[in-house]
């Protein structure tokens, strides 16, 4: 039986902020989620505004743009016990696709707070400024309201046993200009980041550069090319110019230089006068309520760390902790599985290693992605290696292994957006696994 019940802050009332704070209550805790938004759901409250430095975050937090779809069905999207169905018998505006716009995740979002009553445990409009460790391992947290109407009654300041960090990692833009190639400072033309792109109508008729070919660069270069004159894409595993299957959107290696006169010359010698440039270049980890040199977790080129298994610090476990750090994964099933691993530590049911054997582990890690040549900038970056490291958690929490059919359609949908980059989401070849899935999931409804 567990044997500790802890005050828990839940920083974020995203998707990992949401079930980490149900596994926090299921072991018996007491958790408080703070979220600076005016509603739940992270990423996936829609802002129809951008920042106002388009190549800055600002004071946005969203980061999806209006045409934005799911890259993963339905059906591997949602928590294991609150599947993600489409009510194909419904009424009303809902998205029933296989891979839904954000709008109806959102709704999957709000309806799961509903489900498990987690509105009475969110603070909206409640932005943690800052978290510190006390003497007696407890933690300082200080908030403020983000509410124009809440005056200026002042930060607030409250006293946690344990902090699960949940704010996301798609909200600072990451750029390095120095290195994206020479004469970029003096390119007259519009520059923007994909975290300020929301509507390609300001693009009519321009011809455009979008850098970056990830899923935001995929998505956003084919949203604009139905306005534009011509979308060119600059992407690393590009080796030469290749015309798609748009008449008007080409693929290039990247940029080697841009001009005064609005050229972007690209690595291979190809040239085009561009009016737009897009970065879709991905995002930072940013935890701006830490202080480094205190807490000492440090983000150096986008690592995280140190961190054990991408969720503690071993000097701090298990009084801190971090849910959803990992990136291309099924990110709903993994939150879960994290966050009742934290849940289970925090209330003595699950054993950590020792601080000693966590640090090895880490170092371990880290010299392993080094003699592999692989850049600190991928540290959580998953892939098909998601599979053992979900595997591996459940196994920790007494868990299920996560379900053969739910692996095998990420495994699709990531092959049929490389083979059918037109089509893949609304046509795809494993409608053999929906039965299996649907005899899980329906189980729960």
């Amino acid at each position: 039986m567990p044997s500790r019940s802890l005050h828990v802050a839940v920083i974020g009332a995203g998707a990992a902020g949401l079930v980490a704070a149900r596994e926090l209550r299921r072991e018996g805790h007491w958790p408080v989620v703070f979220e600076r938004a005016a509603g739940v759901g992270g990423t996936w409250l829609y802002d129809p505004a951008a920042s106002a430095d388009l190549l800055g975050a600002g004071a946005v937090h969203s980061s999806v743009y209006a045409s934005l779809r799911t890259n993963l069905s339905r059906e591997c999207f949602g928590f294991s016990d609150f599947p993600f169905i489409a009510d194909e018998g419904g009424e009303g505006d809902g998205d029933r696709r296989r891979f839904p716009g954000h709008q109806e995740v959102l709704r999957y979002l709000q309806e799961f707070a509903r489900r498990f009553d987690l509105y009475g445990m969110v603070r909206l409009r409640t932005e943690v400024v800052s978290v510190r460790r006390e003497a007696s391992a407890s933690w300082r947290v200080t908030s403020h309201s983000t509410s124009e109407l809440a005056g200026s009654g002042g930060p607030v300041e409250e006293v946690f046993d344990a902090v699960v960090v949940c704010n996301g990692h798609f909200v600072t833009p990451r750029l390095n200009l120095a290195i994206l190639c020479a004469g970029i400072g003096s390119w007259p033309g519009k520059q923007m980041h994909s975290h300020s792109y929301r509507v390609p109508e300001a693009f009519h008729g321009q011809v455009v550069v979008v850098v970056g070919y990830a899923t935001s660069g995929f998505d956003i270069s084919r949203d604009i090319a139905g306005v534009a004159s011509e979308v060119h894409v600059a992407a690393a595993t590009c080796v030469e110019m290749q015309r798609t299957a748009r008449p008007n959107l080409w693929l290039h290696p990247m940029i080697e230089r841009a001009e005064a006169d609005g050229s972007v010359v690209f690595q291979d010698g190809n040239r085009v006068k561009a009016d737009a440039i897009i970065h879709c270049t991905g995002y930072k980890y940013s935890y701006p309520f830490l202080d480094e040199e205190v807490v000492g977790i440090s983000v150096d080129d986008n690592r995280v760390g140190p961190l054990y298994e991408h969720v503690f610090p071993p000097h701090l476990a298990p009084q801190i902790s971090f849910i959803g750090l990992p990136f291309r994964v099924y990110f709903f099933p993994l939150f879960e599985l994290q966050s009742n691993w934290v849940a289970g530590i925090l209330s003595g049911r699950i054993e950590l290693p020792s601080q000693e054997k966590m640090t090895e582990d880490v170092a371990e890690f880290y010299s392993k992605m080094e003699a592999r040549g692989c850049p600190k900038r991928l540290t959580h970056d998953f892939g098909a290696l998601q599979f053992e490291y979900e595997d591996w958690v459940a196994e920790q929490c007494g868990k299920d292994m996560m379900e053969g059919w739910r692996k095998a359609m990420y495994l699709a949908a990531r092959k049929n957006m490389v083979d059918r980059p037109e089509n893949w989401r609304d046509e795809w070849e494993d409608t053999h696994l929906l039965s299996q899935a649907y005899q899980d999931l329906t189980k729960y409804l």
